[in-house]
């Protein structure tokens, strides 16, 4: 009797734990769409139509993350997309600018009428949020080279030059002109090797299908090995693994693969419960070559440590894409980004080269890393 009363009380707590997940998000875009209302010197029925067109982009995510996308022209589908994760950058920023405002209000340093039907405010909100968008939009295109020397006291017969990235998101936002120009820049490096640690795919296999971005991997001059990320779920696993296949990409879940002096290992995404843990993946390994380890979501960081591999490759986090959201995710993760040593294990979690919705980096940057591998 005890136990079932544990259960019920489990099963409240959890559905009020719900309720206010789903509610917050509400409560906040009510709020941001009222002082919006507010603040707009405009006349009744314009008002109405700014918060309806802003409403509007919400719900065209929303349906979109139920199959929206996959029914309408690839163009537009794009667009769609486009508009509608925009929105949640333009929705953050709107936030904390009423948010503070709002407090000013309180501790008596912002007059009342700056909210109310005010063109200077509402100017001023306008070319802020705009510069934020065009300066994060133009940050994002540019792509950061990341040089990393790795060396080991294990043998390694001559150098290897290994291009690593994470998180291509490739999808409706980023679609085949954009990959291709990644893929010029790839073999521009001219590298022995590609590491990828997860997130190819966005969450749509449908734009890389369309588009055959699979003949542009082909078109990579190094062979190209990745683990699987948990976008690789979200879009279905039965397509992505048939894209991969397509595409040449070798991949690793929970399984390894001897590459010269290298061995490298892929972890299959936390998304599968049972995956391997490190050391079952490792079993059997030959630990006098030089580990490198792919585990799309940078957790567990100790395991790599415990069973000697040499060098973790990770992604998932984006460093949080846009500022504050990067403060929230470095207090979420041992290492959020970038490197990182734990005991004799050396380690990068990437920022990823691609992004998931809108194109915009402000405070993190997106950037592919070229590690050389020497021994000593």
């Amino acid at each position: 009797m005890t136990n079932f009363v544990q259960l019920l009380i489990h099963c409240y707590k959890m559905k009020l734990g719900f309720l206010f997940f789903m509610l917050l998000p509400v409560a906040a875009h009510v709020y941001v769409l009222w002082h919006v209302y507010q603040v707009l010197p405009l006349p009744v029925w314009a008002k109405w139509l700014v918060i309806i067109l802003m409403a509007a982009a919400l719900v065209m995510m929303l349906v979109g993350i139920f199959g929206a996308f996959d029914r309408m022209p690839l163009s537009l589908a794009s667009a769609a997309y486009d508009v509608s994760t925009l929105w949640l950058i333009v929705f953050l920023y709107l936030l904390l600018v009423f948010v503070v405002l709002d407090l000013g209000r309180l501790v008596h340093l912002v007059p009342r009428d700056w909210l109310h039907g005010n063109a200077f405010t509402a100017g001023a909100i306008t070319a802020l949020v705009t510069g934020l968008l065009i300066y994060g939009n133009i940050h994002y295109h540019n792509k950061v080279r990341q040089p990393l020397q790795l060396t080991t006291s294990k043998h390694i017969s001559k150098p290897v030059k290994v291009v690593m990235l994470s998180d291509l998101h490739l999808g409706y936002h980023n679609r085949k002109a954009e990959w291709q120009r990644w893929v010029k820049m790839i073999n521009a490096e001219n590298p022995d090797l590609i590491l990828v640690a997860g997130d190819i795919i966005d969450g749509y296999v449908r734009p890389l299908n369309e588009e055959d971005m699979a003949a542009d991997f082909r078109s990579l001059k190094a062979p190209v090995v990745a683990c699987v990320g948990n976008h690789e779920y979200i879009t279905g696993i039965d397509k992505s693994l048939d894209f991969y296949n397509r595409a040449g990409i070798k991949l690793l879940r929970d399984t390894t693969l001897t590459i010269g002096d290298l061995v490298v290992a892929g972890r299959d995404d936390r998304s599968r419960r049972n995956r391997k843990t490190v050391e079952q993946l490792l079993a059997g390994v030959d630990r006098g070559k030089f580990i490198i380890l792919l585990d799309h979501q940078p957790y567990e960081l100790e395991q790599s440590q415990q069973v000697g591999v040499d060098f973790q490759l990770s992604g998932h986090t984006h460093e949080g894409q846009v500022w504050p959201i990067s403060l929230i995710v470095h207090s979420m993760y041992e290492n959020a980004w970038g490197f990182y040593h734990k005991g004799d294990t050396r380690y990068y979690v990437s920022s990823g080269l691609g992004i998931w919705g809108g194109k915009y980096r402000i405070g993190t940057r997106s950037e592919y890393i070229v590690a050389t591998i020497t021994g000593q």
